[in-house]
């Protein structure tokens, strides 16, 4: 069973954490997934067995964590990983962003810098709200989104029902446009495959990005879902990359 962190928003955050040296990790899941994912579950028994602490836990309105996913937005989302870090870790940590997690990380090494001591982005989405959602719709999708909100089929599972507040709201909280530092190691990994995160979204992110130790990792035939062996030794092998580097 999780346990809870109560925010000071009010919201109730559910998450697994066990302890180890550091530094320790944190998974920060996509865009309507939750804790329970194969990537998160695959490095929580990685960090097990490497004596590492680690913690995975689920936004609002995602998995087992209170409000409904409709309410919220990426703001929400990226209070809810700042309350999560600073309230349940010590020390710096690596944060392994998935897909929006990505761009949640990226949040992070703006808000709370001291409290990073790595990146490991996979797929990440930065900015998907306004470069791939608002961008991808047509005349109709736009103006049922200004009455309120607009269903998108999803392959995996229900269709999305995106806000008229998570589009506006995510325009407070881009990271591609602005200077963007990230003084500490990133390994950024992407598959060549991935049908919901465009290629040129890794290599805008590392040109964008600002950085002495940025490196982006291919996978050639790999999907967005990054869970295959294959892609999950990737990301084992970033990790340890990353705790080589920071020692």
């Amino acid at each position: 069973m999780p346990q809870y962190l109560q925010t000071k928003t009010g919201r109730k955050i559910a998450y697994h954490h066990h302890d180890g040296h550091g530094p320790g990790l944190v998974f920060l899941g996509g865009f309507k997934s939750d804790m329970e994912g194969t990537k998160a579950i695959h490095l929580e028994d990685w960090a097990r067995k490497q004596g590492r602490a680690f913690l995975r836990f689920d936004y609002s309105g995602h998995g087992q964590s209170s409000e409904d996913f409709t309410d919220g937005c990426i703001g929400d989302w990226a209070d809810d990983a700042q309350a999560a870090i600073s309230d349940l870790t010590d020390g710096p940590q690596i944060l392994v962003g998935s897909s929006m997690g990505g761009w949640i990380s990226l949040l992070m090494a703006k808000r709370i810098p001291e409290k990073i001591a790595g990146l490991v982005t996979i797929a990440a989405a930065p900015d998907f709200t306004e470069d791939s959602m608002w961008a991808g719709f047509s005349d109709a999708q736009k103006a049922e989104l200004n009455a309120g909100q607009v269903a998108l089929p999803s392959d995996y599972g229900e269709p999305y029902i995106i806000t008229k507040k998570l589009i506006e709201e995510g325009r407070t909280q881009l990271v591609l446009r602005d200077p963007l530092l990230l003084p500490f190691p990133v390994r950024m990994l992407q598959g060549t495959d991935d049908a919901d995160v465009d290629m040129s979204v890794a290599l805008r992110l590392i040109d964008h990005a600002d950085g002495d130790d940025m490196r982006l990792v291919v996978l050639k035939g790999g999907d967005h879902r990054f869970s295959d062996p294959v892609a999950l030794k990737l990301v084992e092998d970033a990790i340890r990359n990353v705790i080589e580097v920071t020692g």
